[in-house]
């Protein structure tokens, strides 16, 4: 069979917490393990074309956040940092991987940066797509609020969310629509292939998206911009920032958040939105091939 011709991912999972997580593994056991994590309503296989491209070189293994795609929900609707940590160190752990690289999106990108700080013995290389998470001044600021007006506005959140139906479509297609309007920068097939795999079809025939409705709602605490700060200083191996022009992201350099690293730098997309991994593929495949 010819290289191009390769079939897709193996299916697998593991346990975090009670919880049975899934993860997609592209192969080539022998090679440098390379970890894709995916954002927030996301899932794992919308990192299918960068992991087909780099499958050759390095041992690609894609998980869905708990919450996500082909993982299991949290029964008490738990998804803090801390969860989401604990879970990244759970899989390179019962992987058995000694030393790895990482590519994270937006909420995979806070992860990451965090498990980095924790264990930068462990990562050699750290590939960050507009994922900061929520920056140090914006903890501080969220952290001036009164404790008991932050925890009745999450115990508010948490009950009007108890009550909120998931979205149903009648139609595959509509689904499709539903994703075109979230990112109109992408193709029919990209729109077809991440909306195919971001769905499930419910008994009545409908379609509705596998993420956990909980993770609407953010947690009311959280590591102190101290802390966070620390941990991204303990970070020793190089990091490629990634952000898109045309994003509502702030460019990591003009935010401050570069000051806190010991050897990062900025890779700028002009045109590119949040999904920059997916608007402009074939540059951000050359960028990522040359930093990794």
């Amino acid at each position: 069979m010819a290289k191009t011709e390769l079939l897709g991912p193996t299916s697998h999972s593991f346990t975090s917490q009670r919880l049975r997580l899934h993860y997609n593994d592209w192969g080539n056991a022998s090679a440098p393990p390379l970890l894709l994590l995916h954002g927030g309503h996301d899932h794992s296989r919308s990192w299918d074309w960068t992991a087909s491209r780099l499958r050759e070189d390095w041992h690609v293994i894609a998980p869905d956040l708990r919450g996500h795609g082909d993982s299991q929900w949290s029964s008490d609707g738990n998804y803090g940092m801390a969860a989401y940590v604990y879970d990244l160190a759970q899989l390179v752990h019962q992987l058995g991987f000694q030393q790895l690289s990482i590519v994270a999106h937006s909420l995979g990108g806070a992860i990451a940066l965090r498990y980095v700080g924790l264990y930068p013995e462990l990562v050699r290389r750290l590939v960050v797509i507009e994922g900061t998470g929520m920056l140090p001044r914006t903890i501080a600021a969220q952290m001036e609020k009164p404790v008991e007006e932050r925890f009745r506005h999450w115990i508010e959140e948490q009950r009007a969310i108890s009550g909120r139906l998931p979205r149903r479509y009648a139609t595959l297609e509509d689904a499709l629509e539903r994703m075109r309007v979230a990112n109109p920068n992408l193709n029919a097939e990209q729109t077809r292939h991440l909306t195919i795999h971001a769905v499930d079809r419910n008994e009545d025939g409908s379609y509705g998206w596998k993420f956990d409705n909980y993770l609407r709602v953010a947690t009311p605490v959280d590591m102190s911009a101290e802390d966070l700060r620390r941990l991204w200083a303990r970070i020793s191996c190089p990091v490629l920032f990634c952000w898109g022009s045309k994003s509502w992201a702030v460019h990591p350099a003009e935010d401050g958040t570069l000051d806190s690293f010991q050897n990062a730098r900025v890779a700028a997309f002009e045109g590119a939105g949040h999904w920059l991994h997916h608007d402009q593929f074939e540059p951000f495949m050359a960028e990522l091939r040359a930093f990794l």
